[in-house]
């Protein structure tokens, strides 16, 4: 199977793309084809910026897998997923290293693949893991719309996510929240905001997200949610927010666009 991989990355890059972006995004699929055989897709919803790439074909690649568990009565255990994940991979000979801190709300944790990056040709240094970030809010906001969604992406995946309101209301929440400058915040956002058909957000998971995390200036409202991202996105340092998703965006995106008079237009 690792053949496959090498083949994609080398394919892959030839038009251009990022060979690690590349095999972090195969490694994603496996991990989410391994976590719905696991059965843990019943319990929790994808959502987060790898969602959007995976069911609407964001043109950027993401570094993490985001989770929120939606029915905790279906008994949802990572750890015991995680273990049949890496069964699965070592079957195929890859080295995997877990990682995975619960002693929080939001669990987070690592797999990581030692040594794969030099097995690829991607690396100069034998041991270093190709890694790819787990996290799992154990207690979301309520109020998220849900939706089951089958789509090929590597592999056929039936993904239990987060509806297109509830990711929009998600994405706000993260350019206001935030404590540190984002660049794929404001590229994702600007994707969702020039989609004329795209719903507007969930306004009660965005209330219920922002009074969770200490928001202390009010209600989001339908009339006023674009003044306050306008707001937040005019105090952003634009140099950062291009440097910081110029590295994952798709050659066939153009990464030019994202402007602050670009985003505010749409807004």
């Amino acid at each position: 199977m690792k053949d496959i991989l090498r083949d994609l990355v080398e394919e892959r890059s030839r038009a251009g793309s990022d060979p690690r972006n590349i095999a972090r995004e195969y490694l994603q699929a496996r991990i989410l084809g391994s976590l719905q055989r696991a059965g843990a897709m019943t319990a929790i919803a994808f959502h987060g910026g790898t969602a959007l790439r995976f069911l609407y074909g964001l043109p950027r690649f993401s570094e993490d897998l985001d989770f929120a568990v939606e029915d905790p009565k279906r008994g949802f255990d990572i750890r015991n997923s995680l273990r049949r994940l890496r069964s699965s991979f070592e079957a195929e000979n890859y080295r995997v290293d877990l990682r995975l801190r619960t002693s929080t709300t939001v669990h987070n944790g690592y797999v990581k693949f030692p040594g794969l990056l030099h097995e690829l040709g991607l690396s100069a240094r034998r041991e270093e893991a190709l890694r790819i970030k787990l996290e799992i809010d154990t207690n979301p906001p309520q109020g998220a719309g849900l939706e089951t969604t089958l789509v090929r992406r590597y592999e056929t995946l039936r993904l239990h996510h987060h509806d297109r309101s509830s990711l929009l209301a998600g994405k706000l929440h993260a350019v206001l929240q935030r404590s540190w400058t984002k660049g794929r915040d404001l590229f994702d956002l600007l994707w969702y905001l020039t989609d004329r058909e795209w719903p507007e957000p969930n306004l009660r998971l965005l209330n219920n997200a922002l009074f969770q995390t200490g928001w202390d200036r009010g209600a989001v409202t339908t009339e006023n949610w674009r003044a306050v991202i306008r707001e937040r996105v005019e105090a952003l340092d634009w140099t950062r927010v291009l440097n910081d998703v110029r590295p994952f965006v798709e050659p066939h995106a153009d990464i030019d666009l994202l402007t602050l008079e670009n985003l505010l237009s749409v807004l």
